[in-house]
Order: structure tokens, then C-alpha cells, then sequence
């Protein structure tokens, strides 16, 4: 199934992309947006373009696993998502996954403005990588407990 990941933010949103084994998430791109609606149709094209047949919504915790505001829209936003596409929108535990960008961005030396221009997309990546890894294991206790 091809999953396109978003890091969902105020201003700028990042947008990976799965093989359709579901092995690798790759950056694709980030959107420049703070008009909800015009940030759906940017998705929404991205997805016609990679032909996704569903979504990974980054749902920023708090470390204490509780829900504050930014989890309430990013819910908000996945239901809004859901609903123009009619194709499942999941969410995922993002915490610490732009601090773990910035750990890789760092181990390829990107600086200045790339760093800026990349890191949500990084962020997204990691985000529809970590889904990703949660379908694996769930599919592999499946087949266990039909062995």
C-alpha cells in the first residue's frame, strides 16, 4: 500500500512517501501553507501524483503522552483529510521525530536554509517509517498467531 506521511505544522508541512512494499518512507516534498484549504489540495494532488491509497498524520503528544492543543488540530485535520479523500487516514505518535531529523540532517552535514527547507520533510519520513515498522510487527504477530 502506497502511504504519503505528513508532519503537519503551522506554516510548513512535510510530506514522505512509501514503496508500495511499505519497506523504505522517502521525503517527497514540504508545503508552504497556512490556508488549511489550500494545504489539501496540495495534498491531495500529491497523493493523485504518487497514487497513495492512504495517509500517516504525524499526532504531536506531549512527552507525558497527553493531547494538547497541536494533537487536537492535527486530529481535526486528519478527519478533514479522511473526508475529502475517502481513503484511511492513520495517525502516529510523532514525538521526537524532528529532533531525530535534525540528528540526521546533521550526520549528512545540511546547513542554513536547506536544513529549514528539509527537515519536515525528514520529519515526515520518519514519522510514515515509524507507521510503517508498527504494520510489520502487527502483520507478523498475525502470522504467528495463525501458525
Amino acid at each position: 500500500m502506497i502511504l504519503l506521511g505528513i508532519d503537519l505544522g503551522k506554516v510548513r508541512t512535510g510530506i514522505s512517501v512509501c514503496d508500495p512494499s511499505e519497506v523504505l518512507a522517502t521525503p517527497v516534498a514540504v508545503i508552504r501553507a497556512t490556508q488549511r484549504e489550500k494545504l489539501l489540495s496540495e495534498i491531495q494532488a500529491l497523493a493523485v501524483a504518487h497514487r497513495a491509497e492512504g495517509f500517516v498524520v504525524g499526532l504531536p503528544l506531549n512527552m507525558d503522552g497527553s493531547a494538547g492543543e497541536s494533537a487536537r488540530n492535527a486530529r481535526a485535520f486528519a478527519q478533514e483529510l479522511e473526508s475529502l479523500v475517502s481513503l484511511p487516514v492513520f495517525l502516529q505518535d510523532e514525538r521526537g521525530t524532528t529532533v531525530t531529523a535534525h540528528g540526521f540532517l546533521s550526520e549528512t552535514n545540511t546547513r542554513g536554509k536547506k536544513r529549514k527547507e528539509k527537515v519536515d520533510a525528514a520529519a515526515a519520513a520518519i514519522i510514515l517509517q515509524n507507521h510503517l515498522e508498527m504494520r510489520r510487527l502487527a502483520r507478523e504477530r498475525e502470522k504467528q498467531r495463525g501458525e
